[in-house]
């Protein structure tokens, strides 16, 4: 069973509670605490964080509640922040119930009363800190944050706020920006095509480095991208639709600077 059919079947509940299970409650309308505990138990359903479909559940519900919350971080949700959640909810073909959900998430993410340190601390835990897993987390959000064409003073320090608390250096998060605004000249986000520049940017690396360190960038990338070691690892199975673009366009930076350098690609 999938995680959102346990979910709906309410054998999650046991699994899920804190504040990722009570936000997540409250999206759906249930009530997680509802005799569930002696449901799962007699069940052989309970599981620790790391079960596979606990920590997709974490991270969908994570990911959609915490958007809200960095859009609402300059004190106003614009109308492409709206339309950036509408585009992920799109490219990961939701089901009409799970894309209420997930506005009914953003939208909890938006109040003043978020907590936001809570929910980090429990995703931290769930996700039993999977490095590659965590990062595409914290890219989802940066390209959440430049859904307006920039990202603002307030968005950038709470960014930075969530990589620290989930193990990311001030450095790590500046290459993860540089490279979701390249990754905006690939996807079409802005009129201009990637240039060179962006192709670097993508691969995290600087125009000066060798062809073997340009190679071993790119491959290093592809692992930390490639969906199905992701899916394995506690991405949500709607989500492997935004690991495979990402794949396809550090390839395409790939094949950019291979070509800009006369390689064989």
């Amino acid at each position: 069973m999938s995680w959102w059919g346990k979910v709906v079947g309410g054998t999650l509940g046991f699994m899920m509670m804190g504040p990722l299970g009570a936000i997540l409650g409250a999206s759906i309308g249930h009530n997680f605490d509802r005799g569930l505990n002696g449901l799962n138990q007699d069940r052989g359903w309970g599981a620790g964080p790391g079960d596979q479909e606990r920590v997709q559940t974490a991270f969908f519900t994570a990911t959609f509640s915490v958007i809200g919350a960095i859009a609402k971080a300059d004190g106003h949700v614009s109308k492409e922040e709206i339309r950036l959640v509408q585009s992920v909810m799109q490219q990961m073909d939701l089901t009409p119930e799970l894309s209420k959900v997930a506005i009914n998430l953003f939208n909890q993410g938006k109040q003043s009363g978020f907590p936001l340190e809570d929910i980090l601390e429990q995703f931290r835990q769930e996700t039993h800190r999977r490095r590659n897993l965590v990062r595409m987390f914290i890219e989802i959000q940066i390209q959440a944050a430049y859904a307006d064409g920039s990202i603002h003073p307030a968005e950038r320090k709470m960014l930075l706020h969530i990589c620290a608390r989930l193990g990311f250096s001030v450095q790590e998060y500046e290459s993860l920006e540089a490279m979701i605004g390249a990754q905006r000249h690939y996807a079409g986000g802005v009129s201009a095509g990637p240039s060179l520049e962006d192709a670097y940017a993508m691969l995290n690396i600087d125009a000066e480095v060798s062809d073997a360190e340009m190679k071993k960038a790119y491959r290093r990338l592809l692992s930390q991208h490639h969906p199905d070691k992701l899916v394995s690892k506690g991405l949500p199975d709607e989500m492997i639709k935004i690991a495979t673009e990402k794949t396809h366009e550090i390839r395409r930076a790939y094949e950019q600077i291979c070509e800009a350098r006369g390689l064989k690609h």
